[in-house]
Order: structure tokens, then sequence, then C-alpha cells
């Protein structure tokens, strides 16, 4: 009976392990810097990746594909591309069953960049695109999230000027932005937020060094939280947290559920880096394996692992399901673009 019971406890061990590394059909390409979101349409939760970069990791990789994973037949489709060039740094959010694809950039083969202010919207039913009125304040490495079924907050980024404070607000019903109350933190770009109930929740990215040598961007260890008034949502009530688990990051994935209270966070590079994953002084960035969450109903970080199998960086964004956070490419260890599309769990 002993010997049952210990055999029992490893296939359930093993079961455990095997769930917590599962893994869904790969992306049909390898891809990073790529736009992740997430639509539950018809019962059916859709999640979406779009543009990013190639394996190659050179301004020619740029892509501006796009890809639809049926999540219950575990199946990726191709699907129409969003109209114009490939761009990298964009963020997209779900607002009902419409999908928002904002901002970015695209380099040249020279290192300079174009920051584009396009708002592109796709209707996953009428399988169409179609333009939305342009972002006020062009940025690339914004955090992004939705509100009350109905408004899209763009977070800071990197603008024509630098990085900026300022909080972009649009509505969907009358399709206008506004601008909303701008964050006290340094300016930074590549962090990662998201929207929980009535709450953005952004963390770290990149802000100026102030260094005179070396690279003129370092890694941000602020937390902020943003409390939104909901008769004006303009108005929001930024305060500090305190620091998240883990070491300062840049382009950590995110993403949030209303229903469970938390903003997730999963990934990232403790080093600020160009699109091929060096530095700008010249270090390799690599993936960090800690996934956490902030639970805004007790006021608190919450580590869900320190050791994921399989760490990636270089995110825009998560989906988030009911019972998983998934993780859609990425760079890998040693820079290595990853068409591995992974499920965590959301806990312990």
């Amino acid at each position: 009976m002993r010997t049952t019971g210990i055999l029992i406890a490893a296939i359930t061990m093993a079961l455990g392990t095997a769930a917590a590394q599962q893994e869904l059909q790969p992306l049909p390409a390898p891809i990073t810097n790529n736009s992740v979101t997430s639509v539950k349409v018809q019962g059916q939760t859709l999640v979406y990746s779009f543009m990013g970069l190639g394996p190659s990791k050179n301004f020619e990789a740029i892509k501006n594909s796009a890809y639809a994973l049926n999540v219950k037949y575990d199946k990726w489709t191709t699907i129409r591309s969003i109209q114009g060039s490939g761009r990298l740094g964009a963020v997209a959010v779900t607002v009902g069953e419409e999908v928002f694809v904002m901002g970015g950039y695209v380099p040249d083969k020279s290192g300079l960049q174009a920051i584009v202010a396009d708002t592109s919207v796709y209707e996953p039913v009428g399988l169409r695109w179609y333009r939305g009125p342009d972002l006020p304040i062009a940025v690339r490495d914004a955090a992004a999230g939705e509100y009350r079924d109905r408004y899209v907050y763009v977070i800071g980024g990197f603008s024509s000027k630098g990085p900026t404070n300022a909080v972009q607000l649009y509505d969907t019903i009358s399709k206008q932005w506004a601008q909303a109350t701008p964050y006290p933190g340094a300016a930074v770009f590549g962090h990662a937020g998201t929207v929980v109930g009535d709450t953005i929740i952004y963390i770290d990215g990149a802000k100026a060094s102030g260094a005179k040598t070396g690279s003129p961007w370092s890694a941000s260890d602020e937390c902020w939280m943003g409390k939104i008034d909901r008769k004006d949502p303009k108005k929001i009530e930024w305060s500090k947290l305190p620091a998240h688990p883990g070491p300062a990051r840049y382009r950590i994935a995110a993403g949030a559920s209303d229903k469970d209270g938390k903003a997730y966070f999963a990934g990232g590079s403790a080093e600020v880096y160009d699109y091929n994953g060096i530095g700008l002084d010249g270090k390799p960035a690599e993936p960090s394996p800690v996934v956490f969450d902030y639970n805004v109903k007790r006021s608190e970080w919450e580590t869900i692992t320190d050791k994921a199998p399989n760490p990636t960086m270089d995110h825009h964004g998560m989906a988030v399901t009911s019972d998983a956070l998934i993780i859609v490419g990425g760079m890998g260890k040693d820079q290595k673009v990853e068409a591995r599309v992974q499920s965590l769990p959301k806990e312990k």
C-alpha cells in the first residue's frame, strides 16, 4: 500500500509538472516583439498575435503577419494583415469584440525609427480591418489596457521627443481621444501595464540613465497604481507601489483578469536592449524566469513562480484565460526568437 501511495504521488507530481509546462501549438513562424491580446467570440477564446520580428532580428525581418489561435481547438490561423508596413513596439487591446492595435515604430537599416500614430481596429466576426483615429501623441513601447468595455488607456511610451508621461484615453463609442492625468513617475518606455477593474497597474521599463557614457537608458524599478474616477475616466489618482518580486525588467508580458482582480506579469529582461536583443552597452539580454501578479483586492504582490521552465522577453502583452497565462513567441535564451506558445498556471 505504501508503494502504491508513493507511485500515485509520483504520477500526480509528474502530471502537475506537465501542466505547469504545457505548450500549445506553436506559431506558424517564430516571432518576437509581437502585439498580443485575446477576445471572446461566440463563447470561444481567440488569441491574436500581430506583426513583430523574425529570427534574423534585423530591419528586414520586421513582419506584418497576423495570426489567431482558437484555444479550444489549439489551432493557429493566418488572418488578414494590418494595412501598411510591419512594425515593432505596438500595443493591442480588446474592447468588446474588437481589437485595437496602436502605435509602434518602423526602424530602417540606418538605425532611424519612424514612430507611428496609427490606430487599426480588427473585427474578428467580420474578419476585417478599419482605421481608427490616430493617437494624439505617436508612441512606441507603451503600456495599455481596457476599461469598462468602452475605453482604452495608452500609458507612456517613447515619442518623437523621447519617453513621455502622457496617458492617452480613447472612447470607442464617441471615437475620440483625450488626455488623462499623466503619471508622476519617471517617463518610461518598454514598461508593462494593464487595467484591472478601475485600477491601472504599470511597472518597470526603461528610463533615462543620466550617464554621460554607456547606454542612455537603464531599467526603471518604479511600480505605479492609478485609480480611475468612475465619473470622469480622464481623472486618475496615482500612487506608488512597493517593488515587485524579482529585479526591474524591460518588455515584460502583462495581462489582466477582472474576475481574479489581478494584473499578471511574466518574463522580460533586466537589460535594456535594442530590437536585436543586445543592449546599447553591448551586453546581451537574457529573459527572467519570474512570473508574478499584483492582487488588487489584497493590495499585494504575489509570486507565482521564480523558475518558469522556458522564460522569454521582448513582449507586448499576454492572453489571460480562466485558468492560464498564454505567452506567445518572444525571445528566449541567447536571444533566440521563439515560435513557442506557453500556457502557464495562474497560481503557485
